[in-house]
């Protein structure tokens, strides 16, 4: 089995989730999406795997995300969505793993628990 894990190493939740990939012994990639956040087309893909809209995975208490005056309620398309993420990758909700057809946001941890 093998995950790829979209990671922020300051993130607690995020570093217990790559620890939790070891211990079970998941060969695992790594990309810190801040330096290198996913193009418009694999970040869908990444939404439709977790089953959310774009907003439904980002994080709105990001100093970012005040300063942009963003809700999840704004009217934006997904393209709008999409390239807030893309520009502003700290918007990502964090840690993801996607291992084949699945993916999971490691909050809580037992979320990719269940993908395993």
């Amino acid at each position: 089995m093998s995950a790829v894990i979209y990671h922020n190493s300051r993130c607690s939740k995020s570093r217990a989730t790559l620890e939790l990939l070891h211990e079970k012994n998941v060969e695992t990639k790594i990309i810190n999406y801040l330096d290198t956040p996913p193009g418009k087309e694999e970040l869908q893909r990444i939404l439709d795997l977790l089953g959310k809209k774009p907003q439904e995975a980002m994080r709105f208490k990001e100093t970012v995300a005040k300063e942009l005056k963003l809700s999840p309620d704004d009217d934006r398309s997904v393209d709008e969505w999409l390239e807030l993420m893309i520009n502003h990758p700290i918007l990502i909700e964090r840690p993801i793993v996607v291992i084949g057809e699945k993916a999971a946001i490691g909050r809580p941890l037992e979320n990719v628990l269940a993908i395993l």
